[in-house]
């Protein structure tokens, strides 16, 4: 405690060996759950005119990728696994951002931008809906294919 107090009073200019070396295992640990998971995924998980790719941790719109930062696509596979359930900001929270405390603004900003990105709720496109103070639910119907053995 006394070494962090110090750092805040007499900041450094430097690199941080052990916040590197913390945050090195926290992205780890990330990527870790997203390929340890106990079913088999699917190699393709359509909706709308996107395809979603969870071994390529990838989002095409027909044949071109989608800009779409890691913890979206993370919210995204979540909310498509457990699609038409409602999934709480609770667990999303700690899909998104494991061992980590994060305010919930992050879920919003992020869940903001997944939105953004399959503009949900325009051209008549519902993927996302928001259960006002609980979670979120995914909505639109989906075709899921290939699983691998």
């Amino acid at each position: 405690m006394r070494e962090f107090i110090g750092r805040l009073a007499y900041p450094e200019s430097g690199f941080d060996v052990e916040d590197a070396a913390q945050r090195r295992d926290m992205e780890s640990a990330f990527f870790e759950k997203r390929t340890e998971s106990p079913d088999v995924p699917p190699t393709k998980v359509s909706f709308g005119p996107f395809s979603l790719l969870p071994k390529q941790f990838l989002l095409l719109e027909g044949d071109k990728p989608v800009p779409l930062g890691s913890r979206a696509l993370e919210m995204l596979i979540a909310l498509l696994e457990r699609r038409g359930e409602l999934v709480s900001k609770q667990e999303l929270m700690a899909r998104v951002w494991p061992k980590v405390f994060v305010d919930s603004s992050n879920l919003t900003v992020h869940m903001s931008a997944l939105r953004r990105a399959l503009r949900d709720g325009r051209d008549g496109h519902r993927f996302i809906v928001n259960i006002h103070g609980r979670g979120y639910r995914f909505v639109a119907s989906v075709d899921v294919s290939g699983h691998e053995n």
